[in-house]
């Protein structure tokens, strides 16, 4: 467990902390481009962003590493990727059917274009960093960056993610990460800013975003 000056306590989530740290999902990513298209009404949007992120977080505390805060108003999902990690796209698509009911197709096409140019170099995968809305700008979600960032140059492994909108891109460019190509979703979808956080280099800079081989889905 972390604590930075007087930044909140960063520390491993459990199976126990799940419930406020889905409705922090949740409610963190509600708003915003990304949220519009997937799902256009807000009240039906709220419905399925609940079970979304429940299954996300759940699959993070069972394949991956959650952080969250010592009072569980943020939290980050990242996935270790030491080499390509195969989906099971029937299985996903099936889930995600489950979960997002009628909106399932663009959830479906959104995971697939993200999963099509995810980088084969070895990294961690920032999955999901949100606060809650009401906790902004109080260096919370930095808090978790720099805690994990701080594990990843022990490590000598760089970081990627994808940024769903210009604030968030911003946020992660002031922490070391520079923007490579971008995705634009389809039928007037926003864009999205894949961001690459690589290792320091001799010369004081960091690697470079690397070259990434389109994956059919």
């Amino acid at each position: 467990m972390t604590r930075t000056n007087n930044r909140p306590l960063v520390r491993a989530a459990a199976k126990a902390d799940a419930g406020p740290l889905i409705a922090v999902l949740a409610e963190a990513f509600h708003h915003g481009p990304l949220a519009d298209w997937l799902i256009p009404d807000p009240d039906e949007r709220r419905t399925v962003y609940y079970r979304y992120f429940r299954d996300a977080l759940h699959h993070g505390l069972q394949h991956g590493q959650v952080h969250t805060t010592s009072d569980q108003t943020a939290v980050a999902i990242w996935y270790p990727r030491p080499e390509p990690t195969p989906t099971d796209h029937h299985q996903r698509v099936e889930a995600l059917e489950r979960i997002a009911g009628v909106y399932a197709p663009k959830f479906v096409l959104m995971e697939e274009m993200f999963d099509a140019v995810h980088p084969d170099t070895p990294h961690h995968y920032l999955a999901y960093l949100a606060v809650d809305p009401t906790r902004h700008n109080q260096g919370i979600g930095a808090a978790l960056l720099t805690d994990h960032h701080r594990h990843l140059d022990h490590l000598g492994l760089p970081a990627y993610l994808e940024a769903s909108n210009l604030h968030n891109r911003r946020l992660y460019l002031r922490h070391g990460y520079t923007a490579g190509p971008t995705i634009t979703l389809p039928t007037h979808g926003p864009t999205i800013w894949r961001m690459w956080r690589g290792t320091p280099t001799t010369n004081g800079d960091r690697t470079p975003f690397p070259h990434t081989t389109r994956r059919n889905p």
